[in-house]
């Protein structure tokens, strides 16, 4: 027995030696790679990301030429009160339905729940940013020809309003963070708007600067206003809201293929270009931009352009330690964005009586940041996917072995 193994033992060994050895795995995978990088390198690599970078960002795309139409031809003025009418009510009440007919109920329920996170939010959205804007315009105002005073007044005022809740539902939702949070907090901001928004303006302008000079004196009545707001929140927010989350809850295989399946959600990111269009629409037909200086506005751009990187980079260094990623995502475009449809018909009331020019310069800095907030807002969701894929891929597979041993067992 013993000699056969050994027998055994040389003849492996010999055909060790005379077998040729084996092509190492990797070899081919590097030709493969070799074979490939002409290909990478070249003009179709470039193509194919092109292609892919307008696919993933038709909204970014489709703004920019909603914009570049509105600053060319406009609604006629006597026409311009039914289409904010019409679009305001109409299209912001598509996109809650949607989100009713998408969100769980409990989720919501929960997210409502959370007091701390509600203050940590209202706190980033009207304070810190408010801070921030009345930092950056007294320094301005060192110099009272740098800038017009109305526009001083109007980065006052676009820090003081409310985030927005539109474009916020629907960039998290792209961006796969919690869109029940995003809902809540952005619902609860717009509530609190119309009494905290007065009270800051009305605290950093009586500082007794230069440029609050221009300013009208005299008490105002906020009771139109209150009417205004809660009225279109409560017919264009919530009750689309509770309609959806109704038929969500009768009919939720139903739901799941319409919205999911179909991927009829994006209804509600036309609808968000209507709302967006229509805000720039008036800004160029009230005149706004032809009213003001170039170099104020180019000031305007950078400086919206340096506000929202700072407060998006607040937001997220103070919640990246305590909030899991989905909820980081959802403060991250919750607490730098604002909303020019509260700004502005709250800057109207306060200010009663102005004319047409000063309205606008007061208002341009609003909409100016709405449009930077919305194209930053939308290429952070590639960058916000990104982030939380390998969570979702974690959760998919967990998912996959529950559902496997229960079927097992």
């Amino acid at each position: 027995m013993e000699s056969n193994s050994k027998g055994d033992i040389e003849k492996a060994g010999m055909q060790q030696t005379t077998d040729p050895e084996p092509e190492p795995k990797t070899s081919k995978l590097e030709n493969q790679i070799k074979t490939k990088e002409p290909e990478q390198n070249g003009p179709k690599k470039w193509l194919t990301s092109l292609l892919w970078l307008i696919k993933d960002q038709w909204f970014l795309v489709a703004l920019a030429c909603l914009i570049a139409i509105s600053s060319q031809a406009q609604v006629p003025e006597s026409h311009q009160h039914l289409k904010e009418t019409v679009v305001t009510y109409l299209c912001v009440s598509i996109i809650f339905f949607i989100t009713g007919c998408t969100l769980s109920t409990r989720v919501l329920i929960d997210n409502y729940s959370r007091w701390r996170l509600h203050i940590y939010v209202q706190v980033q959205c009207f304070l810190m940013t408010s801070a921030t804007t009345f930092a950056v315009v007294s320094l301005c105002a060192m110099n009272p020809n740098f800038m017009d005073p109305w526009f001083l007044i109007g980065l006052i005022f676009m820090g003081c309003v409310p985030t927005t809740i539109s474009s916020n539902v629907v960039m998290t939702r792209q961006a796969h963070g919690n869109t029940a949070l995003t809902v809540v907090q952005s619902t609860l901001g717009n509530f609190l708007g119309p009494f905290l928004t007065p009270a800051l303006v009305s605290m950093y302008t009586s500082t007794g600067a230069w440029y609050t000079d221009v300013l009208p004196t005299g008490a105002n009545n906020y009771s139109e206003i209150y009417r205004r707001v809660f009225k279109q929140l409560g017919l264009s927010l919530f009750l689309p809201m509770v309609v959806g989350q109704v038929v969500q809850n009768v009919f939720p295989k139903q739901c799941k293929t319409i919205f999911t399946t179909w991927k009829l959600s994006k209804v509600s990111s036309v609808s968000l270009l209507i709302i967006i269009w229509q805000t720039f629409d008036q800004a160029f037909g009230s005149g706004a931009f032809e009213s003001a200086k170039a170099s104020n506005m180019i000031f305007i751009v950078f400086i919206s352009i340096a506000f929202f990187i700072l407060w998006q980079s607040i937001t997220l260094a103070t919640s990246i330690f305590w909030l899991p990623k989905v909820d980081v995502i959802a403060c991250c475009y919750c607490c730098p964005a604002k909303t020019p449809a509260m700004g502005v018909p709250l800057s109207t009331v306060m200010y009663v009586g102005l004319s047409k020019v000063h309205e606008s310069k007061l208002q341009i800095p609003m909409v100016i940041f709405q449009g930077f907030q919305i194209a930053s807002g939308s290429l952070l969701t590639i960058a916000f996917r990104r982030w939380v894929r390998a969570e979702e891929e974690r959760k998919a597979a967990e998912a996959e072995r529950l559902r496997a041993g229960e079927a097992a067992s």
